[in-house]
Formats: C-alpha cells, structure tokens, sequence
C-alpha cells in the first residue's frame, strides 16, 4: 500500500508539472504574439490594442517597411491607445467620414496616405494643471509635434481670461484663481473661437469619434482605427460651436483622447480643403514635417491657429521667392502673436517675423525658441496701443517644462542707457549678454534690457 501510494503521489507531481509546463509555453506563445503585434504585456482590454485591425506587417508609420524604433511606441496604459466612442449630446447636422475625405486629409497632413500619427501626438490633450494654483490657468504640455498647437492653444486661453470673459479683472491673481468649471470654460471658449476664425465665422465643423468604422482600408490608405470612425458636426453660429465643445470637452481634454489629434482635424474641416489649397503656395504642399519618428507642424499648422489662415510664412502679405513664385505671409494684424529665435534660416529674409505677428491684438505671443515653444504674455492690455507703457514693463512666461511650477515674472525696459548697454557687451561679449527667449524678446524690442527676477533663465 505504501508503495502504491507513492507511486501515486510522484505520479499526480509529474502532472502538476506537465501541467505547469504546459501554461507557461501558452503564456510564451501569447507574449510572443503581442511582442509581433507591438502591444505592451500590461494591456489586457480590446480598446488598448491598437494594431488589432491593422496588417502586422504594417510598421507604425503605416508604410510597411521598417522603421527605427520610436520612445514610447510600447504604452503600457491608455493614452496611446484606440480612443473610446463619444458620448454624442448634440442633434446638430453631421455625416461620416468618407474614404474620399480620410484620404485628403492624409495628403493634407503628411502628403501621403500611408503615415498615421505617433505616439506622443496620441497622447497629447488639453489638460490643465490643478484649479486654484500657481498654474490654474495654464494646460499640462508633453514632448513631441503637438506641443506647438498645445501652446498656441495656450496663448488663446490666456486671451480669453484676461481679456475677453466679463466680469473679471484683467490681472495675474485672476489667472490663478479659476476654477475647474471656469477652466472648461477657458478652453471651450479658446477652441470654438480658433475653429469659429478658421471657418470665415461661417461654420465650424468639429469631429468626434464614434463607434462605427466608416472607412476600412485599402492598398491605397493604411487605416488607423481612429480617422476611419470620424463623425463631422457642422455648426453654424459661433455661441453654438462653444457650447458644443463645451458639452463634448471630454472628448478634447479626457487621458487617452487623443483630443490635440481630434483638434486638428477640427481645424482642418473647418477651414476646408479648399481654403487650405488657396492659403498654401510651393513652399508648403503638407502641414506636419516627419522629425526623429515624430511629426512636427510646420508654420501653416500655427499660423492657421493664430490668424485662421494656413499661411506658411510668418512675413507680412505676399512676397516673390527666389523663382518669383507668390509666396503667402500673414496678410492681417493677428490677434495674439508670435517671436521666434533659433535655428530658422534668415539669409532670404522670409523667416523674419512681420509686425503683424509682432504686434497682436493683444499682448500675447506665441514664442519659438529653438524649436520649443512658449507663451509669453503682459496683463496691460493697452501694452501696444500707448507707447508710454512699452518704456518699462512686466512680461510673463510660460514654457509648460514640468520643472516649472509657476510663470516667470520678466520686466523688460526699453529705455536702458546705451553706455550701459555697451558696458555689458563688452563684459560678456557680442550677443552672450542674453538668453535665447531674451533675443526673441528683443527681435520686438530692440536693444531691451530683460531682468528675470531672480529667476534663472530656463530657456
């Protein structure tokens, strides 16, 4: 009996082990399946596997061939997944996406059909930093392309509060008191006014996603699972284009919504393909630029934020190119602005900002340092318009680095004594003196001296 026993004891221990065995090779075959498909091991929910409808011999860019591999390609959490459905509350006109429509869109975007979107742009949303704080006002900003639309969306926003909404002071306490709902608001208010300019205050057309795949694809156009299940709202009075965004904001701001993505293509219908045509020229035929497995905007993309028009240049009007091609510039006074200094060529002349991007509307610009980007903005709203008040002021900056955990306080003074002035060049010799969002302050105010407060330049 004891013998038998034992031999049925080693016996039930070798199935347990065959058994074990047996799991472990299952989970080896299923690991090396996500491991193909490109899926991180920590996603266990349908919505979180991106590539599940799209060929696995496709690479991420679409293109089939084999691409270097991207930081971040691997999420191991939602927000580079496929975006949940909208919850629709609106009974304004709409219709699908249409194979027609998907594909110009990828011409428009990335002058072919086969490119889809990165990771970090399908992070990226309009998230704001804690209500009542140092930062109440300002949105939460990532790495990668869509920074620039982040924060030029940002410049809107600050617009808005200081300058626009009635009833509140135009002062820097006053941004750092909203609320969560004042928030919403704010950003409500900054993209139906963006899409309102961009639509010639005609219409807006805004897109959310649904549950339905409207387009598969084809030989011809490499589907994301995501621009396939676009519905378009058209909406014609600009109070209603708010309040839709205002009802839908989640689908603009929530993690995992690819709201920046939505945002612009958005601005897209908005401005129609046809507009879009007429404010390109041969400079620019497609508006994102692929950039180190990434896509950056290229100037069309801001301007179209800014001014409503897709112009690729940042000089006033028209100008002929080096082949007396019409090359467009900003043809209006904007209404906020925009500086750059860094690495942008200026030997042609084209790259130079013109006065209308230098002097806004109001006092708020858009700042492209070294191709980071930054919101830089006065609470004076009569800054530009009374030259008294340029002699000596108080300029605010906003980088959205997460070591910052509020605005940098500048004052600029446009009345230094020039002896001064050559005293410090020759200490620290020819353009050292100053950082770069210094010289991108002074392509405004020349020969400005910037104190930061105690603040160590960040930029």
């Amino acid at each position: 009996m004891a013998v038998a026993f034992l031999d049925q004891e080693q016996s039930s221990q070798e199935l347990d082990l065959e058994e074990i065995t047996r799991k472990i090779s299952f989970l080896d075959k299923w690991r090396e399946i996500f491991s193909y498909h490109r899926l991180g091991t920590n996603n266990t929910t349908p919505q979180n596997h991106e590539g599940s409808h799209v060929s696995a011999a496709k690479s991420e860019d679409g293109s089939g061939t084999p691409q270097p591999k991207r930081q971040g390609l691997l999420p191991s959490s939602g927000p580079c997944s496929t975006p949940k459905p909208s919850i629709i509350s609106s009974k304004s006109s709409s219709f699908p996406i249409s194979l027609a429509m998907a594909t110009k869109l990828r011409q428009n975007l990335f002058g072919n059909t086969v490119y889809v979107f990165s990771c970090d742009w399908k992070k990226a949303c309009f998230r704001f930093h804690d209500p009542f704080s140092d930062l109440a006002f300002a949105l939460e900003v990532g790495k990668g392309g869509a920074q620039s639309i982040q924060m030029a969306v940002q410049g809107l926003i600050i617009k808005y509060l200081l300058f626009t909404r009635e009833g509140k002071d135009c002062n820097f306490h006053s941004l750092c008191a909203i609320s969560k709902q004042e928030q919403k608001q704010a950003l409500a208010a900054a993209l139906a006014g963006i899409l309102w300019v961009a639509g010639e205050a005609e219409k807006a057309t805004i897109c959310l996603v649904t549950e339905d795949t409207q387009v598969t694809s084809t030989p011809d156009y490499a589907g994301d699972n995501f621009t396939e299940r676009l519905q378009l709202f058209e909406v014609l009075e600009k109070e209603a284009t708010e309040k839709f965004i205002y009802d839908h904001l989640q689908c603009f701001s929530g993690e995992g919504s690819h709201g920046v993505i939505l945002f612009l293509y958005s601005l897209i219908f908005s401005r129609t393909f046809e507009r879009l045509q007429k404010d390109l020229d041969v400079s620019t035929i497609h508006l994102l630029q692929p950039n180190a497995g990434g896509f950056l905007c290229r100037q069309a993309v801001l301007n179209m934020v800014l001014t409503g028009r897709a112009s690729p240049h940042v000089f006033n009007g028209c100008q002929n190119g080096k082949s007396q091609e019409i090359l467009h510039g900003v043809p209006a006074r904007s209404s906020i602005g925009y500086l750059q200094w860094g690495k942008q060529t200026s030997e042609d002349g084209l790259s130079q900002v013109g006065s209308m991007l230098k002097t806004p509307k109001f006092p708020i610009w858009l700042c492209n340092i070294n191709g980071s980007y930054s919101v830089l903005f006065s609470t004076n709203r009569q800054l530009l318009a009374d030259w008294k008040a340029e002699q000596r002021f108080d300029l605010h900056l906003y980088g959205g680095q997460p070591f910052q955990k509020k605005p940098a306080r500048l004052t600029v003074d446009t009345h230094s004594h020039p002896w001064e002035s050559d005293q410090r060049e020759e200490e620290h010799g020819p353009g050292r003196r100053f950082s770069p969002v210094e010289m991108a302050i002074r392509t405004k105010w020349r020969e400005a001296t910037i104190n930061w407060n105690g603040t160590v330049p960040f930029f």
